[in-house]
């Protein structure tokens, strides 16, 4: 082979190799369509469904509570979680700004419902998303990760379940 057609092989080879290490890096994340996680900052443990029919996310909350702070529209809330490795239930106070309300459609009719940030550490990636609250007592998974949290967290195997543990640490600033 002739050296010229070298200066052209070689920075040609190594772009491309390169361009292969770029698309592995750049792989999007692949989830069960159910998960483990904690709501942070309380570490508390949750069951997650990953819910490509609802575009909102939603919590399980219970005695919401209204309230008026400084003229802003807050919430004041409970929630509570089963952990499936001890069996014991986790109970944590909240009080969150409301960020909106949505209205919601379902078997039961249209009702009205809060929406709040709150943190989720999902695989070992802590999340700031928007959360309807709403108390999901009688329902198989205490939170729903919608559409607009889904992009921000990867691709949906609906063949798959519990993919990764929760694993966040403190210092990990949220998404």
């Amino acid at each position: 082979m002739n050296p010229t057609h070298w200066n052209f092989i070689v920075p040609l080879v190594l772009a491309l190799s390169s361009n292969c290490a770029l698309a592995q890096e750049t792989e999007p994340k692949v989830f069960g369509w159910v998960e483990e996680g904690l709501i942070q900052p309380e570490n508390i443990p949750v069951k997650i469904k990953m819910d490509t029919g609802a575009l909102t996310s939603s919590m399980d909350a219970k005695d919401l509570e209204l309230v008026k702070i400084n003229g802003e529209h807050w919430v004041r809330f409970q929630i509570e979680a089963k952990d499936n490795d001890t069996g014991t239930t986790v109970s944590a106070p909240f009080l969150r700004r409301i960020e909106r309300n949505i209205r919601v459609r379902g078997a039961g009719g249209i009702e009205h419902r809060p929406v709040v940030l709150m943190q989720i550490c999902i695989g070992n990636q802590v999340y700031e998303e928007q959360f309807s609250l709403k108390d999901r007592s009688k329902m198989n998974y205490p939170v729903l990760i919608g559409r607009r949290t889904l992009e921000n967290l990867g691709l949906v195997d609906v063949s798959r379940t519990f993919t990764v543990k929760p694993d966040c640490s403190k210092d990990e600033p949220p998404q």
